[in-house]
This record gives C-alpha cells, structure tokens and sequence, in this order.
C-alpha cells in the first residue's frame, strides 16, 4: 500500500537517477575521448627523451662506467676488507680512517681533490683521463670503492675465524682455505657490495661534473643530463 501511495514520488526519483546516469556517463566519454585526443597530439615526454641521441649516449655511458665501477670497486674491496677483518697490523687505524674520507667529504671537494692530484701527474696521463671518459670511471670509483670495502669488511666480520683454522688444519692453505672457504659464506655480502657500489656511482654528480666534465657524445652521464 506505502508502494502505491509513493509511486508517482518513486518515478521522479528514478527519472532523475536516470538523467543523471546518463549525464555522467556522457562526461566520462567525452573525457577519454579527450585524453585519447591529447595523448595523441602530444607524445609521451620519457619516449621523446629517449629518442634523443644525447640521452641514449648517456644512458650508454651511465651503465658501461657503472659496470667497470663494480668490478673495480670489488677487485679492490674484496683483498682489503679481509686484510682489515683478519689481520692486526702498525698504521691499521690511520688506514681504517682514510677509508672515510672518501664517503664524509663533500661530492665536489672528491672531484676537486682528484683534479689537483692530475696537475701533478705526467701529461700524457692527465690528457688521457682529465675530461675524458676514464675521469667519470674513476670519480665513481672514488666514492663507490669505499662503500664496496665497508661492505665487505663487515661480511669477513660475520664469518668466524674457526672455519678457516680447521681448512688450515685439514691441508689447505691460506689462499686454498679463502676461496673454498670464506669466499662461498661472503656470496651475499659480495652480492650486496656490487650492488651498493653500482647504485651509488650511478647516482654520483658532484665529482664527475669537475673531474670528468658534462660534455655531450663524451662524458655526459644520467645524472649530468638531469642537471643539463
């Protein structure tokens, strides 16, 4: 009876609803056909950017440095963190402190640091990497060398010393027992070195702006466009 009563009340309420559905779904059309509209009239800027020459050079660039970084980073890091782990030595201090400075001192002091010591060098060395493609792989080093070193002086930290005694004991040595021994327990810690020393020279600016320049089709890297 209530039903009956409020019918013609319920029709206008469904006749508005309606409207209003209708009206709404109209706008929704016209907007995606606009966007569509835009995104065709206005190509996507990442995929602009990627067309350019300059950009793909110094993505080029950016992964190649980054990659030779790494592996100079770990060649280095590798024999130094165990020296620092496992042995006791004069001058070990002064040594574990000049491992920070790289790390505590300000990005464009690295790379003013870098370009004074390349005034004293020969000059055939200091044509061949001042703003040259070598300078950004050795800014990077720079800084990604003493992460890569901290990392794995950590790594040694964590393995006890009893495993190699006993590789000692068995008949291995010294560098038998670090290869087969040591080096199968530091597989993550090495694994975290690279990647903390790819990262971070990926994202290093401050050095490679002073040291190596920002020259386009020759030491132009990521974060060198992004400034540019």
């Amino acid at each position: 009876r209530v039903s009956d009563a409020g019918g013609p009340g319920w029709d206008g309420v469904r006749e508005i609803t309606d409207t209003t559905t209708n009206q709404i779904s109209f706008a929704v059309a016209n907007s995606a056909q606009s966007a569509t509209k835009l995104s065709l009239s206005k190509p996507n800027p990442l995929v602009q950017a990627l067309r350019s020459r300059d950009i793909r050079f110094s993505i080029k660039l950016s992964l190649i440095s980054c990659t030779l970084t790494t592996l100079l980073s770990l060649w280095v890091a590798v024999p130094i963190g165990y020296m620092m782990s496992r042995f006791e030595f004069r001058g070990k201090p002064v040594i574990d402190t000049l491992l920070d400075i790289p790390i505590v001192l300000p990005p464009l002091v690295v790379g003013l640091s870098l370009l004074i010591l390349f005034r004293y060098m020969p000059e055939w060395l200091s044509d061949a990497v001042v703003y040259k493609w070598p300078a950004v792989v050795l800014a990077q080093f720079m800084v990604a060398c003493a992460f890569a070193v901290r990392t794995m002086r950590v790594t040694f930290d964590q393995i006890p010393q009893r495993f190699e005694q006993v590789a000692l004991t068995l008949g291995c040595n010294r560098r038998q027992a670090f290869w087969r021994v040591i080096m199968p327990q530091a597989r993550g810690g090495l694994l975290a070195a690279g990647t903390l020393a790819w990262a971070r020279a990926l994202g290093e600016f401050g050095p490679i702006l002073v040291f190596a320049g920002a020259t386009r089709q020759k030491t132009e890297v990521l974060p060198t466009s992004a400034f540019l």
